[in-house]
């Protein structure tokens, strides 16, 4: 709809105006009518806003929320686990959420700029932060999915494909918890060139398993291709194009494993983990990922709705 690109125009160029100003009065050239550092709390208090306002709209969004993460307090809809699904390809996103509010609750925005303690953030360092917050926002997606699974496995009893795909979910999530929290796999500080790390072996094998999996399940499961008999797809298709399918199966592929290495938390120090500057990257491209996902979900929901 119209009004959704209109927002998302409004909201963007709001980003875009903020972030120039910031630029610009940290490096002196307008007039600091108001503090630096105030750019980003304006640009923060926005979005907030914009979450909440106008109410008529935002309300249902809210109650679709609260419905997707009391799994599995609630039977599970295909609206809900879409939105579930979607989550699990939010997760730096919700990092960022946290960080935001983090940076607002310990007053990190009334700090000067030029002052000893800007840009510090200490509290992104602490236990609590490091080790226990970032962690759970990895591990909360795959859970909500993961007992979404088997809520419609208590419903309807049956074991296929809820229970395999309750599975999936675990696989990665036990690849989230070994990555993060097992310090043998800390490379710098336990690496010998002649002797096997049977971790990383162990790590590197579950790694791509749970990508391989994933893959599968989007293409045979979420998709309903697959199919020999007609070149690895379906026997009716909606998009006018084969190669379309083709091409988004390829690219699944491959950004199914750079989404695994996206569900670590950042600043782990294990060796594997992202740099900085690909954050941004990544999340870009498994947010990609997730639209293609969508288009074909839909597709093939379509199709079993109409045989």
């Amino acid at each position: 709809p119209i009004s959704i690109f209109n927002n998302v125009v409004d909201e963007t160029l709001v980003f875009l105006v903020l972030t120039l100003l910031y630029y610009k009065a940290g490096a002196d050239a307008i007039p600091k009518v108001i503090p630096t550092e105030s750019f980003p709390t304006i640009l923060l208090f926005y979005t907030i806003s914009r979450l909440i306002f106008p109410l008529r709209t935002r309300m249902p969004m809210w109650r679709a929320i609260l419905d997707v993460i009391s799994a599995p307090l609630i039977s599970p809809t295909f609206f809900t686990i879409y939105i579930a699904d979607v989550f699990t390809s939010m997760v730096k996103v919700f990092q960022d959420i946290a960080w935001s509010l983090g940076f607002l609750i310990s007053g990190d925005f009334l700090t000067p700029e030029g002052s000893e303690e800007y840009g510090k953030h200490e509290w992104q360092h602490t236990f609590w932060y490091k080790n226990v917050l970032i962690p759970l926002i990895c591990l909360f997606p795959l859970w909500i999915r993961f007992c979404q699974c088997l809520r419609k496995y208590t419903d309807t009893g049956k074991r296929m494909p809820n229970l395999a795909n309750a599975t999936k979910y675990a696989m990665s999530q036990t690849v989230t918890l070994f990555g993060t929290f097992h310090p043998l796999y800390l490379m710098h500080e336990n690496y010998h060139p002649n002797r096997i790390n049977w971790f990383q072996v162990f790590w590197t094998c579950l790694f791509i398993s749970s990508s391989l999996y994933s893959f599968w399940w989007d293409v045979f499961m979420d998709w309903g291709l697959g199919d020999f008999k007609h070149g690895f797809l379906a026997s009716r298709l909606m998009f006018p194009h084969r190669y379309y399918y083709y091409a988004v199966i390829f690219v699944d592929i491959v950004l199914r494993f750079m989404w695994v290495l996206t569900l670590l938390p950042p600043q782990s120090g294990l060796s594997f983990e992202l740099p900085q500057y690909l954050t941004a990257v990544t999340m870009a491209l498994e947010l990609t990922r997730r639209t293609f996902w969508g288009f074909f979900r839909l597709e093939n929901e379509h199709r079993s709705n109409t045989n």
